[in-house]
């Protein structure tokens, strides 16, 4: 029977040659399965651990709207509306309450001086949704506010001079003070009142009469999610078809600063997720490749004996599978360790608790990770073995190697098809991989580029660089020191693993490197825009003639800061926009009733807390133009260039949009939706609206001086909600240090690995060098010397990589990107020291021995 009429080598008989081998070199093997656990464990850890405290995060920002979406609307919603949100809330297990603004006048019993006041219609058994209302005297809400009471604000109390107990009329009907509200969650998508709040029920409400069809009231829908309710994003664009005329936000939407902090958060750890898989592909690679150099000798015999390339790929393939398996079973545990260990460690140090639980997503993802990448990192050496003769193998593949060094370029491009195609293989899984992992599709692409980039530059910055030093070496060689020539050499000596060795420490670099960068940029990016000196007191209706007397008053006043913020308001109305009147737009999810009055006011510099994202702006005061806010511009079909129709009094503002803008942190500028030049509202009956920071023990006192002086000036403490967003903020930047520095130091354990595994390729170079006379210090420094080097080039391309990387990310993230010089340094030299330390830390039991033993192991 012809070689080629053989047959096949079955799989059961594969398996058991695969599992005899498993057995007979166990401690060979280890290292192969610790490399795959360290990756798998470093993945389901990192992986497990950004879910938690994402899903705990997340809890904690939805109470600042006290629910998962909103929809707010001019009107009850009618009959149809409600069929199809309670078709809603069947199918996808939501829950729904209504809350009811409205304003009205109140005084106390016996006093005939009303005050306006703005009245919040809610249903206690159901709101809020998360967080809670603090009262004080503290109790539940559910119970205190009944039919009969209220809950109010404390500026009430001041202007009434009211306690609690009184009783306070309100549409003809009498409702005990049942408590103050020292909390309200949801303060902030509230809006601005006209006056101080009062809480009630709905039935109370109902008594008074206040509420009919056709009255001044906005009613505000919160919807809660339940885990199988779906994306949120899904349920938002369901509420947007069934309430077309309804603003829709979501709790995202609460605060620039959650906002922008929960996004960054999101594509960082996205990033540390996908770190921490490549981190562990370069460990499983280097093990495999290591591995199977060794059975180098096993394959010749078994060649040589009439096995076929196709047996050999099915044996070691199965055994590959199986190291996988054991390595990503073994990685699991080790992963649930972790998890579960660190918060019982540093729980003081962790800002919050994140439920333990089975991430059953993190595990799967990981156990896959872990068995497809050491598949693929298989592949290359076993295809090398592929086409080797035989007679080759069994000398080492010395000749081979030496021989092949020698040939033309695309000679052996074309020899090694297989090889270069295996290798694209690799990279465009790996690319896979990580647009499958990251929560951010933007994260997942460039960082899937970034990598592929950097493995070609490593190949051909390797081929350069093996290229001139053997050019340097051909004409220096007498004049070089010769613990340094034979360092040099050992780069491109026959069976080198420089371009490997290249490629994992350079990888390795760019990914530690760019998690440190970007967490650094984000965090500080994070804590200046949840500053703790942003505005948390807001003053409304202040007239032009008391502007500078509140002013004044306020900076007197103790726990003030010496920073007020002032902006004028002129009451207006949007009568066409692209000339089509507003009644005939096509608007979705934007109520035409907004237009009709809308707050406008003027800047001729760019003011604080907005960032301008499109258009520029103007420098002259009797410029043309409108600056609008980027929500409301997506909402309206704005851009710059169209045209838009004010209406003000009697005056008519015919403009066009110049600018589009966002609007970032607790400033008063931020609340604006349409900025005008000075000129276009010169002469127009206006108001003020004011901010300025009090610290929180000193604004009763505040409020109180300032009724005293003005009492038409109503105040709107925010001061516990922005607590809140700046508590979540401050959250969010722990956690991201955090798994910044678990990611980093995993990844320096899995490049410590990888270098390691370089170990078995130098015994047999120890042996000559100590036969031929070479003492151990001298072969230490020979071999340093190679560590040093191939430390510097990788950590410079790392360097270089992750810098690019993380420029390019946190542009798209709308992060400043600041060049890290100093930490790059600090990258490249610990690079090197690691590499250094590691080889020989691994090559430190060949050094002791004598050259007859490690030949008789062989």
């Amino acid at each position: 029977m012809g070689p080629e009429q053989k047959p096949a080598l079955g799989w059961t008989t594969a398996a058991k040659i695969a599992w005899r081998e498993l057995r007979a070199s166990r401690a060979k093997f280890l290292f192969v399965i610790l490399s795959v656990a360290i990756g798998v464990a470093a993945l389901t850890g990192v992986r497990g651990f950004s879910e938690s405290f994402q899903k705990a995060l997340l809890n904690q920002a939805r109470s600042i709207m006290s629910a998962d979406l909103s929809a707010r609307m001019f009107r009850q919603t009618t009959p149809q509306e409600n069929a199809k949100l309670d078709a809603l809330a069947t199918s996808r297990n939501v829950e729904r309450t209504s809350v009811t603004e409205m304003v009205s006048m109140a005084s106390l019993r016996g006093d005939p001086v009303p005050l306006l006041v703005s009245l919040k219609v809610v249903d206690p058994g159901r709101y809020p949704f998360y967080g809670t209302v603090l009262l004080n005297p503290a109790g539940d809400i559910s119970s205190v506010l009944t039919d009969s009471s209220v809950v109010v604000d404390d500026n009430l109390l001041v202007r009434l001079h009211a306690k609690t107990g009184d009783s306070l009329k309100i549409g003809g009907q009498l409702f005990r003070i049942a408590a103050v509200i020292e909390k309200e969650p949801d303060r902030l998508t509230a809006g601005i009142g006209l006056g101080p709040r009062v809480m009630m029920t709905r039935e109370a409400v109902n008594r008074t009469g206040l509420l009919q069809q056709g009255s001044r009231a906005t009613e505000r829908y919160l919807f809660k999610l339940a885990p199988q309710s779906g994306k949120i994003a899904n349920v938002r664009s369901d509420l947007e078809k069934i309430l077309p005329d309804a603003q829709i936000t979501d709790f995202r939407e609460t605060s620039p600063a959650l906002s922008e902090g929960l996004d960054h958060a999101t594509g960082l750890l996205s990033l540390i997720c996908l770190v921490a898989m490549v981190l562990g592909a370069i460990g499983v690679g280097m093990a495999m490749r290591a591995h199977l150099q060794q059975r180098i000798e096993v394959l010749a015999i078994m060649k040589s004996i009439g096995a076929r390339s196709s047996d050999i790929l099915r044996i070691y393939l199965l055994q590959t599978l199986l190291l996988g398996s054991l390595g990503g079973l073994i990685g699991i545990v080790l992963g649930f360790g972790v998890e579960w260990a660190l918060p019982f460690f540093f729980g003081k140090l962790l800002p919050i608790q994140p439920p333990l639980r089975l991430p059953l997503r993190s595990v799967s993802a990981a156990f896959g990770t872990g068995i497809l990448t050491t598949i693929l990192f298989c592949l290359p050496p076993l295809l090398d073995v592929r086409r080797i003769r035989p007679s080759v193998v069994l000398r080492k593949a010395v000749d081979s190697e030496d021989a092949g060094s020698r040939r033309g370029f695309w000679k052996k491009l074309v020899e090694n098809k297989a090889q270069w195609i295996s290798s694209v293989v690799v990279v465009l899984a790996l690319g896979g991989i990580a647009a499958g992992l990251a929560d951010s599709l933007l994260v997942g692409k460039w960082f899937a580029a970034a990598l592929s980039g950097l493995l070609i530059v490593i190949l051909v910055i390797t081929a350069i660089t093996l290229r001139g030093l053997r050019a340097l070496l051909d004409k220096t060689r007498l004049h070089l020191n010769s613990a340094l020539r034979h360092g040099l050499a050992n780069l491109y000596r026959p069976g080198n693993q420089t371009a490997a060795v290249l490629a994992a420490l350079g990888a390795g670099v760019m990914l530690i490197l760019s998690v440190y960068i970007m967490q650094h940029a984000i965090v500080s990016r994070m804590n200046t825009d949840a500053a703790t000196s942003a505005a948390n007191i807001f003053l409304v209706d202040i007239s032009q003639d008391e502007i500078d007397g509140v002013k004044d008053l306020l900076l007197h006043q103790p726990g003030v800061d010496n920073k007020f913020e002032s902006i004028p308001i002129v009451s207006a109305r949007i009568t066409a926009i692209d000339g089509v009147p507003v009644d005939h737009l096509n608007l979705t999810n934007y109520p035409k009733r907004l237009l009709s009055s809308v707050a406008v006011t003027w800047a001729d510099s760019v003011p604080d807390g907005v960032k301008v994202t499109q258009g520029r702006w103007w420098q002259k005061s009797d410029a043309d133009g409108v600056a609008i806010v980027d929500h409301a511009a997506k909402r309206l079909k704005l851009h710059p260039g169209s045209a838009v129709d004010f209406e003000s009094g009697e005056r008519t503002i015919h403009t066009h949009v110049a600018v589009i803008y966002k609007a970032e942190g607790e400033h008063v500028f931020a609340r604006s939706e349409f900025i005008l030049p000075s000129i276009a509202l010169k002469g127009l009956p206006n108001v003020w609206y004011a901010a300025v920071r009090v610290q929180p023990k000193q604004i009763s006192v505040m409020e109180r001086e300032l009724f005293q002086e003005y009492p038409t000036v109503t105040v709107i403490n925010i001061a516990d909600i922005l607590e809140t967003v700046q508590g979540v903020v401050h959250q969010i930047t722990l956690v991201i240090r955090f798994l910044a520095a678990f990611s980093m130091f995993s990844g320096a354990v899995i490049l410590a690995s990888s270098i390691a595994s370089t170990r078995f390729r130098r015994i047999r170079e120890v042996v000559v060098l100590k036969t031929l006379g070479a003492t151990r210090n001298r072969v230490v420094t020979v071999f340093s010397i190679e560590f040093t080097v191939l430390g510097l080039i990788a950590g410079c391309v790392g360097a270089v990589f992750a810098n690019l990387l993380s420029r390019i990310l946190l542009h798209k993230m709308d992060v400043p990107y600041h060049p890290e010089i100093f930490a790059s340094l600090i990258a490249v030299l610990t690079t090197a020291l690691l590499a250094v330390v590691t080889g020989w830390i691994a090559s430190f039991r060949i050094l002791g021995q004598k050259p007859l033993e490690v030949l008789r192991e062989e």
